[in-house]
């Protein structure tokens, strides 16, 4: 039985003043074998589209991993609507 369950790493900064690296480090260190990276602001979940590859193609037995949770969402309301996502994929958080 195939007991391996990937790690999707996701790495986010707002500004061009900002630097990716210590997020990539960290997820890979924590096991992440893909890392999706974008420069965009979390204000909102659109305008995000590395974000919405993620959510759009994780898979149950997948586990998507930030180093914070603002680097995933900066609202209760974009937090929610990813839930429903993995609600609607049967996707444990």
């Amino acid at each position: 039985m195939n007991t391996y369950q990937a790690k999707i790493g996701y790495a986010r900064i707002s500004t061009v003043d900002q630097n990716l690296d210590a997020q990539i480090e960290a997820l890979t260190a924590a096991g992440c074998g893909m890392v999706r990276q974008e420069q965009r602001s979390g204000t909102t979940l659109e305008g995000r589209p590395e974000l919405n590859n993620i959510l759009d193609f994780i898979h149950k037995g997948e586990t998507l991993v930030v180093t914070r949770i603002d680097r995933l969402a900066r609202s209760m309301h974009d937090l929610q609507t990813m839930g429903s996502i993995r609600a609607q994929c049967k996707i444990p958080l």
